[in-house]
């Protein structure tokens, strides 16, 4: 052969070393749930590419079959052409082999490799149609060498493609997707799947109103307090009990009570317990997403949180847990968007009340407070000091000082964060 067309069949040689190289790494880094969404829409070079990935060990076999009679090829073919060149010498023949494994190195391995790895969507596409009329034309000499691959797997007892079907995302690894989706997700519609993947984690206790905060209605109370109770609620529903909170004995619509104080008769507390509707009772260990299911099943958007006791410990909304999953969009109570709507001031300070829950500050101020064991920053203080504070104390948690600023009534009801950074600089 002339030495021009050794060298252009030298050039030709690398590059089909280097075409079958970077197809292996792209088909390999393509994302199947972007060719899978691909397929769906019609395009026949992702069914193409998914259905060889579907066969991953067949693929390989052309792929490294096919690579290394190639490269085989190469060596034999450059050693000719030194020899040819530069006489029958060992050195010639070291010579010409290095540098035909420094050929095959750069130009058909590594700058395929990371061509294929960095755009792998936009090379397995045209490559599998490629790939895949060559699997048909390969289809003996794949089965030949497969026959002793698989010999060699049943010799170390290993079963191809037994874990193939276990390969699932978790929801840690969905959460990391998400994180991940930069500018392809917007910030709102990914803190809703973020908080989607929290409810899996977390139970009613977490987003409860707790018992100290719930709006109930004491039937024991004399119709005129009843009545005034009722035309100054903020709620639909109010809870309704006899005597103390934890004898709850219905759920009264506030709109039917008020419709009875038009009425002419004479009003008795009797006439209240008839609009009683029966109570919901949740345990308190419930977890959100379950529970969103239970309110869905029962036709139900309020239940009463008991213990193993059957005491009440607090009470959660159909609303509630959506607030959960796609943030604030109502308030019930005036000022209580304002209460909510806590931050650090420009000294790096934020003052709170004890009863804020633990979850809302660390979303809130991005801290880290643990969550394992108390819900609220009043728990969470008296479980670290083992007693109430008689005088202002200061205690770091998570990188956070938090100082007792007003305590009443057994409790913590006032403290100030501060950041240690924010304390430093004064």
């Amino acid at each position: 052969m002339p030495f021009w067309a050794q060298l252009l069949a030298l050039a030709l040689l690398i590059l089909c070393s280097a075409f079958f190289a970077m197809a292996e790494t792209a088909l390999m880094a393509a994302n199947r749930y972007r060719l899978r969404h691909m397929a769906k829409r019609g395009s026949r070079s992702a069914i193409t590419t998914l259905w060889l990935l579907d066969r991953t060990d067949k693929l390989l076999s052309l792929v490294l079959i096919a690579n290394t009679l190639i490269n085989a090829m190469a060596t034999a073919l450059v050693t000719a052409i030194a020899i040819q060149s530069f006489g029958h010498d060992d050195n010639v023949i070291t010579i010409s082999t290095g540098v035909v494994a420094f050929l095959l190195i750069v130009f058909a391995e590594i700058s395929p490799k990371v061509i294929g790895a960095t755009f792998p969507e936009r090379i397995a596409l045209p490559t599998s149609m490629v790939l895949k009329p060559l699997m048909t034309l390969a289809k003996p000499v794949i089965w030949f060498v497969n026959l002793f691959v698989t010999l060699v797997l049943k010799l170390f007892r290993i079963k191809a493609g037994a874990h193939a079907h276990e390969a699932r995302l978790s929801p840690e690894e969905l959460r990391s997707i998400v994180l991940e989706g930069g500018n392809f997700i917007p910030q709102k519609h990914k803190s809703i799947l973020l908080n989607l993947f929290d409810l899996e984690t977390i139970s009613v206790e977490d987003i409860m109103t707790p018992r100290s905060q719930i709006e109930a209605l004491n039937l024991e109370l004399t119709v005129d307090e009843i009545k005034r109770e009722l035309t100054t609620c903020y709620h639909n529903k109010l809870p309704v009990y006899e005597g103390e909170i934890n004898r709850i004995i219905g759920i009264l619509h506030v709109r039917k009570a008020v419709a009875l104080l038009n009425q002419e008769d004479e009003l008795t507390v009797e006439h209240f317990r008839e609009l009683l509707s029966t109570p919901y009772f949740i345990p308190q260990d419930t977890g959100v997403f379950t529970q969103l299911q239970y309110f869905q099943e029962n036709k139900e958007r309020l239940g009463i949180i008991v213990d193993e006791y059957g005491e009440v410990q607090g009470l959660v909304t159909l609303d509630d847990i959506i607030e959960e999953m796609i943030g604030e969009f109502t308030t019930s109570m005036p000022g209580a968007a304002r209460a909510d709507s806590f931050g650090w001031t420009e000294q790096g300070e934020c003052l709170l009340e004890g009863a804020t829950a633990l979850r809302d500050i660390n979303k809130r101020l991005g801290l880290n407070f643990p969550l394992d064991g108390p819900k609220t920053l009043n728990g969470l203080m008296l479980e670290l000091l083992q007693e109430i504070p008689d005088a202002p104390i200061s205690i770091k948690v998570a990188n956070c000082i938090i100082e007792v600023v007003q305590v009443h009534d057994q409790a913590i009801k006032v403290v100030k964060l501060i950041r240690p950074a924010a304390k430093r600089a004064h």
